[in-house]
């Protein structure tokens, strides 16, 4: 009698134990995302993923504390500080972002020696953050489920793909390849090894082929067009059309870097007369933003921001298509209210 009763106590706690081990999984579980999400602008990505815009929101590194996590919505209201981490590189997809992290608000000297560098996911209020590597990130896309993730050591280059969830790391190429680019299931690079040539992978398959034996550098597929940095002309920027197989110089001038999206191009001119312009995407209508060196250069669909050259400690921006520029002072003000918090 008494083994039958230990027993009947016995069977209910032990399917109480599965039952909550089984919500657990569940609840641990990361959902795969739609095929066709994309974690960042390319873009946005070739310079430094400081900003990125999804679902209605803006997250972005905040120079004005430490490069940590904040939140806003694209009109620049509501800005929140989300984490402690100093981020660049920020993905988005599903109920997370993912971002490199380069440090913790506050590091200097011998204490940033000691801070763990490592690529992360957290969920979109900046809650329940895991680490998915350590390894040092030069760039990194989201395409669907699965991180596209470029690294440079002392072992050298290693580019290779890992879901969502940490599982089913691949390793791709031991040389570089960049990511960012990513349209439709495919991830449009330039060669670094042999040539600069014009490069799809199909995220599907891992299958690479040849699209076009250009000579570019930081390809952006848009549409029908390839924006890019020509190489073999001074690194004037260009744009090539896909289904007609031709090239459209979009300006002459010597650049340093470029973004294109909503219907803008803002690039940094170098040399003597150096500055940020502006153009439209077709090459026409292209004026002044800041004379001088700029850096950073990230866009969202409201605005354009952008770093002096050699000085990280502002953000500048302004408005899409406009001529003007200023101080990015909400930054400014959020971080100082974070501070009093």
């Amino acid at each position: 009698m008494k083994d039958k009763k230990a027993l009947l106590i016995l069977i209910p706690f032990l399917l109480f134990v599965i039952i909550i081990g089984a919500f657990a999984i569940v609840g641990d579980r990361i959902p795969d995302n739609p095929p066709e999400t994309v974690g960042n602008t390319a873009g946005n990505l070739n310079n430094s993923g400081y900003f990125c815009e999804y679902d209605g929101k803006v997250y972005f590194a905040n120079v004005y504390d430490s490069d940590t996590l904040y939140s806003m919505d694209p009109s620049e209201q509501d800005i929140k500080k989300l984490g402690n981490a100093s981020v660049q590189n920020i993905l988005a997809g599903g109920k997370f972002l993912y971002y490199y992290q380069t440090g913790a608000s506050g590091d200097a000297g011998i204490g940033a020696l000691r801070t763990v560098r490592s690529f992360n996911r957290c969920k979109l209020n900046g809650s329940d953050v895991t680490g998915l590597t350590r390894d040092p990130i030069s760039t990194a896309q989201l395409v669907g489920s699965t991180l596209y993730i470029m690294t440079v050591d002392d072992n050298g280059p290693l580019f290779y793909r890992m879901k969502i969830d940490k599982s089913d790391k691949t390793e791709l190429a031991s040389f570089e390849i960049n990511p960012a680019s990513a349209v439709n299931g495919t991830i449009y690079y330039n060669g670094t090894q042999d040539n600069h040539y014009l490069y799809a992978m199909d995220t599907a398959t891992d299958g690479v082929s040849t699209v076009w034996n250009g000579n570019l550098w930081y390809p952006i597929v848009q549409g029908d067009y390839v924006y890019y940095m020509d190489v073999e002309n001074d690194y004037r920027l260009c744009r090539y059309s896909l289904s007609r197989n031709e090239i459209e110089v979009l300006t002459n001038e010597r650049i340093d870097c470029f973004n294109v999206s909503y219907g803008y191009v803002y690039y940094q001119v170098n040399g003597e007369e150096a500055c940020l312009k502006c153009m439209r995407d077709d090459g026409s209508d292209s004026w002044v933003i800041a004379e001088g060196n700029y850096t950073a250069i990230n866009m969202t669909s409201q605005y354009v921001y952008f770093q002096m050259f050699g000085d990280d400690s502002s953000w500048y921006h302004s408005p899409l298509g406009s001529q003007s520029y200023s101080v990015f002072d909400a930054a400014r003000q959020a971080a100082l209210d974070a501070l009093k918090k």
